[in-house]
């Protein structure tokens, strides 16, 4: 089932792209998604707009060009096996891609003002946390989090959470301009969700609760491999991951505010689940991998 906020698989697809979501289909300002993928020996070519973009390989490898330089990005063999290296492209520019190997690749863009160089972020510079513990356990790969890649408007990590664990846990929302306490932040969240081996497609479910702020969005969803879920706006979490399928997703954030930041406020109700975090250990599936040495 298709919701303004629910997005299944295929049903955002627009020519190239398996997924394309930005503010024009959203009905938001900032954050844009599109997932594209290359067939062997695949190109492709567009140009940035008004947005900077991280082309982020989710499964095979790619070469980026911008701006008269080319980054050869090794990519990795599926969003569970492996960080990866990524290629950041600024605003008002022409972009190539091209894979030998063929693959899948995220675009996660944000509309933004200042025009910063094309770099290559490499993989072993990414960040890896572990966040929560017990079945609140999950890792976050950190690549272009707000305090570890420079960006104008965008942040984006990816989550991976065990089988049978929550995450975006406990409920949080950044809709409100509270300086120092919480920013302004459109979400897209993109989802991949590991198939059982010798069995059947994976599932997770992922809510979202009117916060009394903007559009009071409101969503229950069922979750499968290659699904969108938009936030403009309200408390989100938790995503859960069905036991046996590893979940993944990608978070993409971008806003109106002045300071890149992601603050956010957990729910009165469920925010007290932080504080039991400390006495449980980190559940032992993790981490699913770390960054390679450098």
């Amino acid at each position: 089932m298709t919701s303004r906020h629910h997005l299944p698989a295929g049903t955002a697809a627009n020519g190239p792209y398996t997924v394309d979501v930005g503010p024009a289909s959203a009905g938001w300002g900032h954050a844009a998604l599109r997932v594209l993928r290359l067939p062997p020996g695949g190109r492709h070519a567009y140009d940035t707009g008004d947005a900077e973009w991280i082309v982020l390989p989710l499964a095979g490898g790619c070469t980026v060009t911008a701006d008269g330089r080319t980054l050869p990005l090794a990519g990795r063999p599926d969003v569970f096996s492996a960080v990866t290296d990524f290629a950041y492209v600024p605003r008002d520019t022409h972009v190539t891609i091209t894979s030998r190997g063929g693959g899948r690749f995220a675009l996660a863009g944000a509309r933004c003002e200042r025009r910063l160089p094309v770099r290559r972020g490499p993989a072993s510079a990414v960040p890896v946390e572990l966040r929560g513990t017990g079945t609140c356990s999950r890792q976050v790969n950190n690549f272009a989090a707000a305090d570890t890649f420079d960006c104008d408007r965008l942040i984006a990590v990816e989550v991976l959470t065990p089988g049978g664990n929550w995450s975006s846990y406990p409920p949080h929302k950044h809709d409100e301009h509270r300086p120092g306490e919480e920013s302004r932040l459109e979400e897209i969240y993109y989802f991949e969700i590991a198939a059982r081996d010798g069995g059947g497609p994976g599932l997770g479910y992922h809510r979202i609760s009117p916060s009394g702020r903007g559009r009071d969005t409101d969503l229950l969803a069922e979750v499968r491999d290659g699904d969108t879920v938009l936030v403009p706006d309200g408390w989100h979490g938790p995503s859960i991951a069905a036991p046996g399928h590893p979940m993944y997703y990608l978070n993409v954030m971008a806003g109106p505010d002045g300071e890149r930041a992601w603050l956010i406020r957990d729910h009165p109700d469920h925010a007290w689940i932080r504080a039991t975090w400390p006495g449980q250990p980190v559940d032992p599936r993790l981490p699913l991998y770390t960054a390679p040495a450098q």
